[in-house]
């Protein structure tokens, strides 16, 4: 299990499984990614170019850390991918949603 990370080292590490390591969804991330109406090509934009902006969450059922990472898509619609870490070289998308009140969020 992967500890808890600060805000760049879990960005960073993200960063790394899209690069070099590995990035699987469940099947609850695809439902809402359709649900949503968001391609798969934009919930990638937002993993490579977004921003972790709260602290993790531990998650009851797994004893996992959850981050949630934040930004625009292509498209202009705000969304927030919630992700763990399955080894320092997997993370896993657990959801998505688009976010209409934070999409003036400020840096």
């Amino acid at each position: 299990m992967v500890q808890c990370l600060k805000l760049q080292e879990s960005t960073d590490l993200l960063r790394f499984c899209i690069e070099q390591g590995e990035v699987v969804w469940g099947k609850h991330f695809k439902e809402e990614l359709s649900k949503e109406g968001i391609s798969l090509t934009d919930a990638w934009w937002v993993l490579r170019r977004g921003r972790i902006f709260d602290a993790p969450e531990p998650d009851i059922k797994t004893g996992e850390w959850k981050y949630r990472i934040e930004g625009h898509e292509p498209g202009g619609k705000w969304l927030a991918i919630v992700f763990s870490f399955k080894t320092v070289e997997r993370a896993f998308l657990i959801t998505v949603f688009s976010i209409e009140a934070r999409g003036k969020r400020t840096k």
